[in-house]
């Protein structure tokens, strides 16, 4: 057996802006997959058949990165699905990492980085590999045009090319306000891409939220958060200019409570999650609190937890985990 690790992200600044290679920010979160393998009499994921539309990109991940039978393949996510909180890409590096290490394949964090946005462009029809980079390498995670400090990798498609770089953040508490109902990555991508090709507005509307993006990362790093909630605040009329807000939304941004954490909203997809940053001298919002509709709950930014737990291959044995994050029980 061998099994694969990765966490959930948020993207701070940058959504949708980044598939069209503008600069966007990102962060792993405390909420992660876990994807194992065997072999096994038939194909199967959690004892259904891998064919199943819930599966493409367990399927997906499993053509490209396994030569060999069938497999038993299990997941075990506390990611919501559909939310923005990058489920697709934590079950996509999960299983990539598990497949290769049950094949006793090279473990790259740069492959399979790459191998993993080729899934997601794959199954979505257009993306961006922020994500798949934010689950191989946890912690904050910056997308630029150009190479600079801390440079990871780089990833290009057809004439975009996104250079992946590590950025230092500081420890944050984000509080994730979930409208509860999912909604797929594709579509979304298509619809805001449709917006751009006809509309310079819409463009420009795409370069601001760049633009931003660099802003916001020396705020962050400087610890200003007053500059970081308005600038959160301007992002997120800007997406709204896109087509991608939610009523949901609107109403949990208008809540007393959430008012009062002087931080601005960053929607994460249409109908997924809104994001606050907490400032360290902010009182908390109540766990599992409701806001305008929306469920209101915490996650952690810290690189010690969240890093991607690639596995190293045991002959006859289960695959161990490098670093501090054990398989859950």
């Amino acid at each position: 057996m061998a099994w694969g690790a990765a966490p959930g992200k948020l993207i701070l600044f940058g959504e949708h802006a980044v598939v069209f290679g503008e600069p966007a920010l990102a962060t792993a979160i405390d909420l992660r997959t876990e994807v194992y393998a065997r072999p096994h009499s038939e194909w199967l994921a959690d004892g259904a058949s891998l064919d199943a539309p819930r599966y493409r990109y367990v399927r997906a991940a499993a053509t490209r990165a396994w030569t060999g039978g069938p497999l038993w393949i299990e997941i075990r996510s506390m990611i919501p699905s559909g939310s923005g909180l990058g489920s697709s890409a934590a079950v996509t590096v999960a299983s990539l990492a598990a497949l290769r290490a049950l094949s006793k394949s090279a473990l790259v964090p740069a492959d399979i980085a790459a191998d993993g946005f080729a899934v997601e462009h794959e199954v979505q029809g257009r993306a961006s590999p922020i994500d798949t980079s934010a689950a191989v390498h946890g912690g904050g995670l910056l997308t630029a045009r150009e190479r600079g400090d801390g440079f990871l990798w780089s990833i290009a498609r057809d004439d975009r090319r996104w250079f992946l770089h590590d950025v230092q953040l500081p420890p944050m508490s984000l509080v994730v306000g979930s409208t509860g109902m999912s909604s797929a990555t594709g579509p979304l991508v298509a619809q805001v891409k449709a917006l751009v090709d006809r509309d310079e507005k819409a463009a420009a509307m795409v370069r601001e939220i760049g633009a931003i993006t660099v802003l916001a990362v020396s705020a962050l790093q400087d610890g200003d958060f007053g500059t970081v909630g308005i600038l959160m605040a301007r992002n997120h009329h800007l997406l709204n200019g896109l087509g991608v807000g939610h009523a949901c939304r609107h109403a949990a941004v208008a809540a007393p409570k959430v008012q009062n954490a002087r931080a601005g909203f960053q929607p994460a997809c249409v109908s997924g999650a809104n994001i606050m940053i907490k400032a360290p001298t902010v009182r908390p919002i109540s766990g599992g609190a409701s806001q305008g509709g929306t469920s209101v709950f915490w996650v952690s930014v810290s690189a010690k937890i969240t890093r991607t737990r690639i596995p190293v291959p045991i002959a006859s044995t289960p695959i161990a985990c490098s670093g501090d994050m054990s398989p859950a029980a």
